[in-house]
C-alpha cells in the first residue's frame, strides 16, 4: 500500500505555527538581549578598565566569537535533532554565566565570561530551523522576517542595564537578566509547540565538509556579513562613537544607539514581505546600492580646507553634524533590516529542508562580521587616528560584496539563456548519452 506523502514546506503552513512563531520571537529577543549585554556594559567597563579602542573592541568582541563559532556545529545538529530542545538547553546554559557576572572585576575575567554569554547567540540558528518548519514556502520571507524582529531584544539591553543600574546597582544587572532568562526559558518550555512529526528533518543532513565545498554558501555567508555583521558590529560600536565624535554623555549616545537599533530590527519583517514579493536577490542589490551611497558620506573625516586666495585665505570645514550622520545610519539601519531578511529567503530558496546547517553556516559568518569589525574598527581609530575609520572599513566590505554578487548574477543569467538555448535545440550536446547508467541522478 502506498502510504501518502508528508506535509512539506512548500505545500502549506502547518496549526500551531503562529504559537511557534511568537514564542520563537520571544525566546530570540531575551537571548538577543543577553548576546549583547557588553554593548550597554562596555562603556562603564572602557572608563573603570582604562581600555584602549582595541582593548575596547575585543572586549565587545567576546561574546559575538563564541556565539558565531557555536552556530556551526548547533546547527548541523538541529537538523538531526529537536531544534526546540537543543533551544532550551541553551537558554539554561547561559543563566550560570549571569549570575557569576556581579563576582568579575578584571578585564580578563570578562573576557571569559564574554564567551560564555555568547551561547546565547546560538538563538537565531536554532530559532531559523525551528521557524522554517512551520510555514510555506511562500510565506518564509515574512515569517524569518518576523522572527528576526527579535534583533530589537538588544533594545532590552539598552533600556533595562540603565534602570537596574540606577535603582539597584551594577551588581544586580547579572541577577537580574538571569531571572528573566529562566522565565522565558519556563515560558518556552510550557507554551513553544513540539515540532511537527511529518517534517523530520531527511536523513542526509548537510556536512560541515559539504558547507564548506558549496560557493553558493559562502557568497550568501559574505552577503550576510555586511547585513548582519556590520549591524551588530554598529550598535556594538556606536555608544562609544557618538561620544567621541559629538561630545555626547553616555545616556545620549544609548538614546541614539538605540534608535538606530530598533528601527533596523522592526522593519526586518517588512524586508521578508518585499522578499516574498519582488524575489530575495532584488531586494539584496537594492540594499546594497542604498547603504554604500550612506557609507560614501559617513567615511568622509571631518576636514578643514584652507584655500589660499589672492588677498586672503579660505577656510572650508567639511564634516556631518549629528542629525544628518543619525539620519544616514537610520538609513542604512532599514536597509539592513531588509537585507537581512532577503537573504534567508535566498537561503530558504535553495536549502528548505537544511535551515539549520545552511542557515547555521550562513550565520556563523555574519556574526563574525559582529566579532572581527569591532576588532578592525579599533585598530583602524587607534593606527589612523580619525574616528570614522569603522565606515571606511565597512564601505570595503560592502563594495566586495557587490563586486561578488554582481559577478554572481552574471553567471547565473549566463547559465539561463545557455539552459534555454538547449530546450530550444539552439544549442545541442556535442555526443548524445550512449550509456544512461552514466546519468547522475537527479
Amino acid at each position: 500500500m502506498v502510504q501518502p506523502a508528508p506535509t512539506t514546506l512548500a505545500q502549506a503552513t502547518l496549526p500551531g505555527a503562529t504559537r511557534a512563531l511568537l514564542m520563537a520571537t520571544l525566546a530570540f529577543a531575551a537571548c538577543f538581549s543577553v548576546w549583547t549585554l557588553y554593548a550597554v556594559m562596555g562603556i562603564a567597563l572602557q572608563q573603570q578598565l582604562n581600555l584602549s579602542a582595541t582593548e575596547y573592541g575585543f572586549l565587545l568582541a567576546a561574546p559575538i566569537i563564541s556565539g558565531a563559532v557555536l552556530r556551526i556545529p548547533l546547527g548541523i545538529l538541529a537538523d538531526r535533532s529537536s531544534a526546540r530542545r537543543l533551544w532550551l538547553y541553551q537558554m539554561l546554559a547561559v543563566i550560570p554565566a549571569l549570575l557569576l557576572l556581579p563576582q568579575v572585576d578584571s578585564y580578563a575575567g570578562y573576557l571569559w565570561l564574554g564567551l560564555w554569554f555568547g551561547i546565547s547567540g546560538v538563538s537565531f540558528t536554532l530559532g531559523v530551523r525551528y521557524v522554517s518548519q512551520w510555514f510555506a514556502s511562500s510565506r518564509q520571507g515574512r515569517a524569518l522576517g518576523l522572527f528576526g524582529v527579535g534583533n530589537a531584544g538588544v533594545a532590552i539591553t539598552f533600556v533595562l542595564v540603565p534602570l537596574t543600574v540606577h535603582y539597584a546597582g551594577w551588581t544586580w544587572v547579572g541577577p537580574v537578566y538571569a531571572a528573566g532568562m529562566l522565565f522565558i526559558s519556563l515560558l518556552f518550555a510550557l507554551l513553544a509547540p513540539k515540532e511537527p512529526l511529518q517534517l523530520t528533518p531527511p536523513p542526509c543532513a548537510l556536512s560541515l565538509r559539504q558547507l564548506c565545498s558549496d560557493a553558493r554558501i559562502w557568497r550568501f555567508s559574505l552577503y550576510y556579513y555586511f547585513v548582519f555583521g556590520s549591524f551588530l558590529a554598529l550598535l556594538l560600536w556606536l555608544p562609544q562613537y557618538y561620544m567621541q565624535a559629538y561630545d555626547m554623555d553616555a545616556q545620549q549616545a544609548m538614546a541614539f544607539t538605540l534608535f538606530f537599533v530598533a528601527t533596523s530590527s522592526m522593519v526586518r519583517a517588512l524586508g521578508g514581505w518585499f522578499a516574498d514579493r519582488y524575489g530575495g536577490r532584488a531586494v539584496n542589490w537594492s540594499v546594497f546600492w542604498v547603504c554604500i551611497v550612506c557609507l560614501f558620506f559617513l567615511s568622509y573625516p571631518p576636514t578643514t580646507l584652507i584655500i589660499h586666495g589672492l588677498e586672503k585665505d579660505v577656510q572650508l570645514e567639511i564634516g556631518i553634524n549629528v542629525w544628518w550622520f543619525t539620519l544616514l545610519i537610520f538609513i542604512i539601519g532599514v536597509a539592513q533590516g531588509f537585507g537581512r531578511a532577503s537573504v534567508y529567503k535566498v537561503i530558504h530558496d535553495y536549502y528548505p529542508q537544511h535551515m539549520g546547517s545552511a542557515g547555521g553556516f550562513v550565520a556563523a559568518i555574519g556574526a563574525l562580521g559582529g566579532c572581527t569589525l569591532p576588532i578592525l574598527f579599533g585598530v583602524a581609530q587607534d593606527v589612523l587616528g580619525i574616528v570614522t575609520g569603522c565606515f571606511m572599513i565597512l564601505y570595503g566590505v560592502l563594495a566586495l560584496c557587490m563586486i561578488t554578487m554582481f559577478f554572481a548574477n552574471q553567471a547565473a543569467q549566463y547559465q539561463q539563456r545557455l539552459a534555454q538555448a538547449q530546450r530550444n535545440n539552439f544549442l545541442l550536446d556535442d555526443e548524445p548519452v550512449l550509456n544512461t547508467k552514466d546519468t547522475p541522478c537527479k
